[in-house]
C-alpha cells in the first residue's frame, strides 16, 4: 500500500492551540490541575494535556464537559464548533467513492456489528481500532484523521439526518480499554441527543430480531438517489438496484422498529458505560494490590544489613 503523508495547513494548526491555551486559561483560573480537571470530566490526565497542547482533537462531549465544570458559558463548545479539526483528509482509494457520499448525503440510515460506526466514533475509540490493524503508527493517525473528517457534517447543528441502530455487540466488544469504552459510550449518548441523530440499540436480550448479517449503510443522495452501502475484508461494496435496495430498506425499518427505543437504547448505553467504569476503577484496584504485594514480597527478600555470625555447635 502506498503511503499517504497529509499536510495539515498552519490554519488549522493555529485554530487547535487556541482552544488548547484557552482550556488551559480558564483551568488554572479555575484553580485545576489537569488531574483535577480529567477526575471530573471523567477522562485521562494525558487528554486534557494533549488538548491544551493541540495534539489531540477534542470531542464536542469533551468541549461541552469543560463549559460546564469551569463555567465557561459555552464558549469551548462554540470555538470547537468552529474549528475545521481535519482539513485536506486523504482516504484509502477502496472507501474514497463512500466518502464522498458522506460530504454529500442528505440522509444515512446504518446498521452496525462489532464495532461502532465510524461517523459515531471517538478519536480514542478509532485510533484503537486501527493500531490493531496496521503497523505504521504514522499509517494509524492517517486513517484516524481521515475517518473522523468525515463526522463533523453531521455532528454540526443543521447536519444530515443519521440513524444508526447497533447491535449490542457493538458496545460488549472492547476496543481500546475500559477507559476507551467508557468515553466512547459517552459519546454516543451526547450525539443522540442531537435533533438529526438517533442512536437505538438491538439487545442480545431478544434474539427473535431479524438482524442483518452484515453490516450496512442506507444512503439518501440530495437528488433522491439511494445506494446500499457495505463493506467486507477487501473494500466497500456498493448498488443502486432499485430492488436490493428495497429488500434492505424494509429489513431495516422492521429492525428498526423491533429493537430498543431511544430512551431505551441510551439507559442501555448508560448501564455499559458503568460497568466500563466499575471495570476500569476495579482494574485500578488490582493494579494497587499487585504493588502492595510486589512490594511485600520484595521486602522479605531484601538482604540482612548485618552479617550472619555463626553459632558455636555443642560438643557431644
Amino acid at each position: 500500500m502506498t503511503r499517504r503523508h497529509i499536510a495539515v495547513p498552519e490554519s488549522a494548526a493555529t485554530t487547535a492551540e487556541v482552544f488548547g491555551e484557552l482550556l488551559r486559561h480558564y483551568r488554572e483560573s479555575a484553580g485545576l490541575t489537569q488531574a483535577a480537571l480529567a477526575a471530573v470530566i471523567p477522562c485521562d490526565r494525558s487528554q486534557v494535556a494533549r488538548v491544551e497542547a493541540a495534539k489531540r482533537v477534542p470531542t464536542e462531549s469533551f468541549a461541552r464537559a469543560c463549559d460546564r465544570i469551569l463555567g465557561t458559558g459555552g464558549v469551548l463548545l462554540r470555538l470547537w464548533g468552529r474549528i475545521d479539526w481535519y482539513p485536506q483528509v486523504e482516504h484509502p482509494d477502496w472507501f474514497e467513492r463512500r466518502a464522498e457520499m458522506d460530504a454529500q448525503a442528505a440522509q444515512i440510515r446504518a446498521y452496525q456489528i462489532q464495532v461502532v460506526p465510524g461517523l459515531l466514533q471517538t478519536p480514542a475509540y478509532a485510533h484503537a481500532l486501527y493500531a490493531q490493524r496496521l503497523e505504521d503508527p504514522e499509517e494509524v493517525e492517517d486513517r484516524v484523521r481521515a475517518r473522523l473528517s468525515r463526522q463533523q457534517r453531521f455532528l454540526s447543528p443543521g447536519g444530515p439526518a443519521y440513524i444508526a441502530v447497533l447491535d449490542e455487540s457493538c458496545l460488549r466488544n472492547m476496543m481500546g480499554g475500559a477507559d476507551v469504552m467508557r468515553e466512547q459510550c459517552a459519546h454516543l449518548l451526547d450525539v443522540g441527543q442531537l435533533p438529526n441523530v438517533r442512536v437505538q440499540v438491538a439487545p442480545f436480550s431478544q434474539p427473535g430480531i431479524d438482524r442483518p448479517d452484515a453490516s450496512m449503510s442506507l444512503i439518501l443522495l440530495p437528488d433522491g438517489h439511494q445506494w446500499v452501502y457495505s463493506e467486507s475484508l477487501d473494500g466497500g461494496h456498493f448498488s443502486d438496484d432499485p430492488a436490493i435496495i428495497a429488500r434492505h430498506s424494509q429489513t431495516y425499518d422492521v429492525l428498526r422498529a423491533d429493537c430498543l427505543s431511544g430512551r431505551e437504547s441510551a439507559a442501555l448505553i448508560s448501564d455499559m458505560m458503568e460497568g466500563y467504569g466499575h471495570h476500569a476503577e476495579a482494574r485500578s484496584d488490582r493494579g494497587d494490590l499487585d504493588q502492595e504485594q510486589l512490594q511485600r514480597g520484595q521486602r522479605r527478600r531484601l538482604p540482612r544489613s548485618r552479617p550472619r555470625i555463626p553459632r558455636p555447635r555443642p560438643r557431644t
